[in-house]
């Protein structure tokens, strides 16, 4: 039997292919069949597959609460660096006397995630580290524009600390995106987590998504 997938006879895409995320939540939903499936438990003699059954959504209603929490754990993670770079952006900024200002609502925004509990958080949270990777995108051209800058020591401190901190951002986007990965496979795992999901309207999460300007800035010539 031949190889599904062969990498020697193609089809091939000599051109490449620039993959995006697709920001769209997906309804779980299930059929009769699972309807009928979901029911029937009740019918079966003895009558304990029905109490059976039950618990074993109770596990699965159970699992996924503790899963949103571990979500939110994670999410909260990335709020608490991102609030760490504000604080360092904004001080480069005094720094280079450049007229950089950061958007106040970015403060708002931040303490609203921390909140957690809004259906809109993870938007929000994309748009609020895109607000920050300009900034910090401005403030390296200034330092870039300004080679005297960087004798001063507490401005190069802080372009460190700036550049630790967007790889500690790096790491908690990896372990949020795993947790957002586990939660949109497991509420379509049938039969007990999707008929669970599905009866309490759950609905695939996004990942991180990178804004248009990192995607831009990745394609260009960097030697």
């Amino acid at each position: 039997m031949a190889n599904e997938l062969d990498e020697l006879h193609g089809p091939v895409m000599d051109e490449g292919n620039d993959t995006k995320v697709i920001a769209k939540r997906l309804e779980v939903k299930i059929g009769v069949g699972s309807k009928i499936f979901d029911v029937m438990w009740w019918f079966l003699p003895p009558i304990i597959g029905g109490i059976v059954w039950s618990v074993m959504k109770v596990k699965a209603k159970n699992y996924f609460q503790q899963l949103q929490q571990k979500l939110q754990h994670d999410a909260s993670q990335i709020d608490n660096i991102l609030e760490q770079r504000v604080q360092i952006l904004k001080n480069c900024a005094k720094l280079v006397e450049k007229a950089v200002e950061l958007d106040k609502e970015t403060f708002t925004k931040i303490a609203a995630l921390r909140s957690g509990g809004n259906a809109d958080d993870d938007e929000a949270r994309i748009e609020c580290e895109e607000g920050l990777e300009k900034l910090g995108r401005a403030i390296n051209i200034a330092f870039e524009n300004y080679p005297e800058l960087r004798a001063h020591q507490e401005i190069e401190d802080a372009m460190q600390q700036n550049s630790y901190l967007q790889r500690e951002i790096t790491a908690a986007r990896e372990v949020y995106n795993d947790t957002v990965n586990t939660w949109n496979r497991e509420i379509f795992h049938w039969p007990t987590k999707q008929i669970v999901a599905a009866k309490a309207g759950y609905t695939t999460r996004i990942p991180f998504i990178a804004d248009r300007e990192t995607k831009e800035a990745a394609r260009g010539d960097f030697f």
